[in-house]
């Protein structure tokens, strides 16, 4: 999905991401781009500076205990009481629910992570979290880039902009694939940020396959990392049409080596870099994202063999394409850049059914899709469009025995605004991000 390669006492459960994050519509979102892991105090604004002298020292002092999280219970007892509640609710109420929430061992809620590009000068690539609740963007850590790194733009190619390939991946972002500035593969081994890590950081997986390369198709497949195809220094056949799989769960990242898979029919995903998305133990790819011609190919994962695409996928594939997780029904959405148009597949009938229909979807450049809601960059990458795709209940029985009832609402649609100076490149869906205690 991705231009940018269109993604864990009495202990207490295990965590789970709830998905009831980035549902706020009130568009009261901090553009300004907060640095990396702050203080806990910054959580909620942090410490201002005051120029009064300090206090004389005393004799006395006198510590307040802390504020238990639920008066009269322990707090791993509290912990297992509040973990059902909505994470909008638990936010509200006072600090240190605001602090649990962000603790490793609480289950986390979903937030939005973005490939950044600086909207003023040449000042590489930088990465950023949104935080629903809060409603403001949270930098994240420079990730450790090699020498030379991979870069977004190229003298020789003005009007496009160079693929930076990442995947969302078992609870984590990989980076798999970029360019540098004599245009050979920028990554020979991926780049993986755990954001609910108690410390959360950048690793490097295990070297990639066959060679580093660009220009491939990479997505996530049931929670490991899928490339297929690509180029590396020059073209080489045995590249193009090679592919593997690896779980980036592993630990330490480099632990799990990558797992070939059955190479493809012929190098055509080779010329851009493609979207990989899963939906039912397939995945899917189309092999050009801009306008034209394009062929697709499916890659049957229970059977390990590469399958023709349906024709009617292949045929309403006009845009950025993702696909909802597993737990949401693995559905594939596609942003029909013309029409302005989000359409969701049938496997069934092969067709595209129009889930909703825009001015403001035109020239979508990426998007993702996680806990009932589509992501979708705007042209330009100022801003990126929420569209809610979760389906709206059933009508009483009385309305739908009358032929007469009204037709379901159309889904509610906001935005959020890109980090102050910078624009949207490719963004994906994980849990928030642990903040220190």
């Amino acid at each position: 999905m991705m231009a940018a390669a269109k993604r864990p006492y009495c202990k207490p459960p295990p965590p789970t991401t709830t998905t009831t994050a980035i549902t706020s519509s009130s568009g009261q979102n901090h553009k300004r781009l907060r640095p990396s892991l702050p203080a806990a105090a910054a959580m909620d604004g942090g410490m201002e500076e005051e120029a009064v002298a300090p206090p004389p020292p005393t004799t006395m002092t006198t510590t307040t205990p802390p504020q238990p999280l639920l008066p009269g219970l322990p707090d791993h007892l509290a912990q297992l009481c509040l973990s059902p509640l909505p994470p909008r609710l638990l936010h509200a109420v006072c600090r240190p629910w605001r602090r649990l929430m962000y603790t490793p061992s609480f289950p986390p809620f979903l937030s939005l992570y973005a490939l950044l590009d600086d909207a003023d000068a040449d000042a590489g690539v930088s990465f950023a979290a949104y935080d629903p609740l809060a409603g403001r963007w949270d930098a994240l850590p420079s990730p450790p880039m090699p020498s030379p790194p991979p870069m977004l733009w190229h003298p020789s190619f003005l009007a496009r902009r160079l693929p930076l390939q990442s995947v969302a991946a078992a609870g984590r972002l990989v980076l798999v694939s970029g360019s540098t500035q004599s245009l050979h593969p920028a990554l020979s081994r991926p780049l993986v940020f755990d954001p609910a890590a108690p410390t959360p950081r950048w690793q490097l997986g295990p070297r990639i396959p066959l060679s580093p390369r660009r220009w491939c198709a990479a997505g996530a497949a049931r929670g490991r990392v899928f490339v297929a195809g690509g180029v590396g220094a020059g073209y080489d056949p045995a590249v193009a049409r090679s592919g593997a799989t690896w779980d980036p769960a592993a630990s330490p990242p480099p632990a799990a080596a990558w797992e070939p898979i059955p190479p493809l029919r012929d190098g055509r995903f080779s010329r851009d870099a493609a979207e990989a998305v899963c939906s039912g133990g397939k995945v899917c790819m189309v092999n050009l994202r801009t306008p034209g011609a394009k062929e697709g190919a499916v890659f049957d994962l229970r059977a390990g063999r590469w399958e023709d695409m349906p024709p009617g996928m292949l045929a309403g594939w006009k845009g950025p394409a993702a696909a909802s997780p597993p737990d949401d029904g693995e559905t594939i959405y596609v942003v029909d850049e013309e029409r302005g148009a989000l359409t969701a597949y049938d496997w069934g009938a092969d067709r595209w059914r129009t889930v909703a229909e825009s001015d403001r979807l035109k020239e979508a450049a990426e998007m993702t899709v996680a806990g009932g809601k589509a992501c979708v960059v705007a042209p330009g990458g100022g801003k990126v469009l929420i569209v809610d795709v979760t389906p709206p209940p059933p009508p009483p029985p009385a309305a739908r025995r009358e032929s007469w009832a009204a037709p379901p609402p159309p889904p509610r649609m906001w935005e959020v605004a890109a980090p102050g100076g910078k624009r949207v490149v490719s963004l994906h869906v994980l849990p928030r991000m642990t903040r220190p205690e």
